[in-house]
C-alpha cells in the first residue's frame, strides 16, 4: 500500500464517491446478528456509537459492485466473504455524499480472527512521523438493535432491509 501523504487522507476520503460493501448475517435460533466494523486509526480511537460500518471499501472506475464489496470484505477482516447467495440491500448516500451499495451473505466468522490492511497516516499531526493504523480495529456482532445502535446513522436502512428481506 502506498503512504499517504499530509493532508491528502482526508481529500482521499471525500474524493471517493461510491463503496461497495458486504452486510455479513448469522442466524442464532430465532434472532439474528450482523457483523459491523469499527474504524481504525486515531481519529476512530474513542468513538463508538454512530461510527461503526459495514465493511465496505471504494470502487474504481469499470469495477463491478459486487466484486469490490468481496473483495473490501475480504481486505478488511481477513477472511473471505462465505460462499452462499447474496442479498441485494441497494445503496444508501451517507452524509458527505458517498454512495454505499449492499449485498447481504449469511455466514460467521469469529471476530478474533479478523485481521485488516493497513493505511499509513502523518501522526501526531506535525511531526513528521508516519505510523501504520489498521483501516478496521475489530468487527463484532450485533443483534439488529445494538447495531442501529452502533451503525452510521445513514447506513441503519442497510439494516432495515435486511430485516424485511429475512422475513
Amino acid at each position: 500500500m502506498r503512504p499517504i501523504p499530509d493532508g491528502e487522507w482526508r481529500q482521499l476520503q471525500v474524493a471517493s464517491r461510491t463503496s461497495a460493501g458486504i452486510v455479513l448475517f448469522r442466524r442464532r435460533g430465532a434472532f439474528v446478528e450482523v457483523l459491523l466494523a469499527h474504524p481504525g486509526g486515531p481519529m476512530f480511537a474513542r468513538k463508538d456509537a454512530g461510527h461503526w460500518t459495514i465493511p465496505k471499501g471504494e470502487v474504481e472506475p469499470g469495477e463491478e459492485l459486487l466484486a469490490v464489496a468481496r473483495r473490501e470484505f475480504e481486505e478488511e477482516t481477513g477472511q473471505a466473504v462465505p460462499v452462499g447467495p447474496t442479498i441485494e440491500l441497494g445503496s444508501i448516500v451517507q452524509k458527505g455524499g458517498k454512495t454505499v451499495h449492499a449485498w447481504a451473505v449469511e455466514g460467521d466468522l469469529d471476530p478474533a480472527a479478523a485481521v485488516s490492511n493497513t493505511f499509513e497516516l502523518a501522526w501526531p499531526p506535525g511531526t513528521g512521523q508516519r505510523q501504520l493504523f489498521p483501516e478496521i480495529d475489530r468487527v463484532e456482532w450485533f443483534a439488529p438493535d445494538e447495531a442501529r445502535r452502533r451503525i452510521k446513522e445513514t447506513q441503519v436502512p442497510l439494516l432495515d432491509r435486511l430485516e424485511a428481506a429475512l422475513g
